[in-house]
């Protein structure tokens, strides 16, 4: 049997709630700056997130949403500047409001004090992910992942599976030697097309979504205090999710 090596952690939904907090009022943030009207609601914003990637997003709410907007010249100069902008907010928001989701602290933790592995998978820009892990996790915490792949290292985002392919070169492993843990279907696609066993921690915006083929689906990773809720997959007497119960899957599959 293969061992489990390493666990490959998605960002956003996954290791903080940054979507709702973070990423959407940044995107507004900066449309203000720009001097644009534009708002993304809470609900309207989950909508948005059917479109990986935020250049992406801004484009795909241009051409569908906005269809009277007078284009500029170079769209994708325009697109990429409203982007750096949002994400020089993001970082500032990161500071004043993200905590890590139940469960991933403890979980990090255990797997450095078991020697395993640790990686990033997400379709997030690098200095996002930097930022999260600085502020939300440990100021130190960059130096816990020996692979970070983050947003346009790859030509294609999730749901297509390059960045998965990306960290398991950059690991040197083979898939049946780690485990994806994600909070969407776009990113489970992703895993499971890279041939990952991967388990969903889902949140409000992706509660309705469809996780077959996932080997666990869970509210969170729990805590031994605040135990998770199991919505698919078997995890025996588990209550939390620990090393314990990833190695116990991965034999599983």
């Amino acid at each position: 049997m293969t061992e489990l090596r390493a666990l490959i952690f998605d960002v956003d939904g996954t290791l903080a709630e940054t979507e709702r907090d973070a990423h959407r009022p940044a995107f507004n943030r900066a449309f203000a700056d720009a001097g644009l009207d534009w708002n993304w609601s809470v609900e309207f914003y989950g909508k948005l997130l059917e479109v990986a990637g935020g250049k992406e997003r801004i484009r795909h709410y241009i051409e569908k949403y906005q269809s009277n907007f007078p284009l500029p010249g170079d769209l994708d100069g325009f697109v990429a500047e409203l982007h750096a902008g949002k994400t020089r907010h993001f970082r500032q928001l990161v500071g004043d409001r993200i905590e890590p989701r139940k469960g991933v602290r403890r979980l990090l933790q255990e797997a450095r004090e078991e020697g395993m592995r640790l990686a990033i998978a997400t379709t997030s820009a690098q200095k996002n992910v930097e930022a999260l892990l600085k502020r939300a996790i440990a100021p130190e915490s960059l130096s816990w992942f020996d692979a970070i792949g983050a947003g346009d290292m790859v030509a294609e985002k999730k749901p297509a599976p390059d960045i998965y392919h990306y960290v398991l070169e950059k690991l040197n492993l083979q898939p049946e030697e780690c485990l994806a843990i994600e909070d969407s279907h776009q990113g489970l696609l992703a895993a499971r097309s890279a041939d990952l066993t991967t388990i969903i921690t889902l949140n409000d915006y992706t509660r309705n979504q469809d996780f077959s083929g996932a080997a666990l689906v869970l509210d969170s990773l729990g805590e031994p205090d605040a135990p998770f809720t199991v919505l698919a997959g078997n995890a025996d007497d588990a209550t939390y999710f620990d090393l314990a119960l990833a190695r116990q899957l991965h034999r599983g599959v």
